[in-house]
């Protein structure tokens, strides 16, 4: 397939291109929708977004062990390019998995669903898998890759994380008694899962409240700044010395009613804080 070991390097170069394209745009896509969650101040079922794609080494392993030719990698292999999604909540995986069934025949296809939730494997091993067909542009044109799309809970994906760093360092043989010290972490991680699950109501209202609270502050100091920067309102240091103190007792209704005589003052003034 490829004469040379310089050749060899530089056609993988060529071949991964694609694939480094498609995790950067595809986290780019969700951690939008993240934001848009927080700009409008509502809890979130995406708390954050990574990405890799796999190393050479271990598209060489995967390849041998799944009997994958040279030549049809691109064509067998799922999980070169990979997209991992952390939730809070178990409740928000459904949703996030539904995000992406809206988006499917617009930005991408799926090809098909893995659910390891429902279907919990034998280790322990929770997660939920979305195999993609990914448009990627490039210079050379359109090329359709296969993605992975990996939704779990911040509990499942530290499972996870240390059950694939133990796998690395045994490979297939793990010793039997890391393997019920893992599945006991399995059991315990998903009934961290549960208890969170049992108090979700809670944990949504609170996380809003913060998110309405930090947004609330951040555009009380942004409207400070501006009122300063006029150079036309001479008590504007006996306002900021007020809001330290209102920010430091932490009152939500306290700081509202501060941000309302900050309009008023800008608009007394006619002074645009928009700006």
């Amino acid at each position: 397939m490829m004469k040379g070991s310089d050749n060899m390097i530089q056609d993988w170069k060529q071949f991964l291109i694609p694939y480094n394209q498609s995790v950067e745009e595809l986290k780019i896509k969700f951690k939008s929708i993240r934001n848009e969650y927080r700009k409008m101040d509502k809890y979130s079922p995406i708390e954050f977004v990574t990405g890799r794609v796999k190393k050479i080494s271990s598209i060489l392993d995967k390849a041998k062990k799944l009997d994958i030719p040279m030549d049809k990698i691109s064509e067998q292999m799922e999980d070169i390019a990979g997209i991992r999604i952390m939730c809070q909540l178990v409740e928000d995986i459904d949703k996030v998995v539904n995000l992406i069934r809206d988006r499917d025949g617009k930005d991408f296809k799926i090809a098909y669903e893995k659910d390891y939730i429902t279907n919990e494997k034998k280790s322990g091993y929770r997660s939920y898998h979305i195999i993609i067909k990914y448009p990627v542009y490039t210079a050379f044109g359109e090329k359709d890759i296969l993605a992975e799309i990996q939704i779990r809970t911040l509990a499942m994906n530290f499972w996870a994380t240390i059950e694939h760093s133990l796998n690395y360092k045994f490979e297939a043989n793990m010793p039997e008694h890391i393997k019920i010290k893992l599945k006991n972490a399995a059991e315990a991680a998903s009934k961290l899962d549960q208890e969170m699950s049992e108090i979700r109501e809670e944990i949504i209202e609170s996380q809003e409240i913060f998110q309405v609270k930090s947004s609330l502050i951040a555009d009380i100091l942004s409207e400070l700044q501006a009122l300063y920067f006029t150079a036309k309102i001479n008590e504007i240091d006996e306002y900021r010395e007020e809001f330290f103190h209102v920010q430091e007792r932490g009152d939500f209704n306290e700081l509202r009613n501060f941000k309302r005589r900050l309009d008023k003052l800008a608009k007394k003034y006619n002074i645009d804080t928009t700006i």
